[in-house]
């Protein structure tokens, strides 16, 4: 392991001593809410979860059928001489 400067070795103590610590009181206020959180609606799943899991993965599924028909140069994103034609006219 390569040592470090004498310079950047004093700076990296006095950045140690002087890192801003939160108080101890909004530390237990931050425990205590987030404890809650857990323990509560926060921490429950919704009823629709796998309804919307099934909905984007479909999604996913159409969208990964449709990309793929167009790089086998069918479906409705293959390239097509009219899209060629208007792409030369409007240089």
């Amino acid at each position: 392991m390569t040592e470090l400067p004498e310079d950047l070795v004093s700076i990296a103590e006095r950045l140690e001593r002087e890192r801003p610590v939160p108080t101890a009181a909004f530390r237990g206020e931050l425990r205590r809410s987030l404890g809650s959180a857990a323990d509560g609606a926060a921490g429950r799943r919704p009823a629709s979860l796998w309804p919307r899991v099934g909905a984007l993965a479909a999604v996913g599924a159409a969208l990964l059928a449709m990309a793929t028909a167009g790089l086998a140069g069918t479906g409705p994103l293959a390239p097509s001489e009219a899209g060629k034609a208007a792409a030369v006219a409007q240089r």
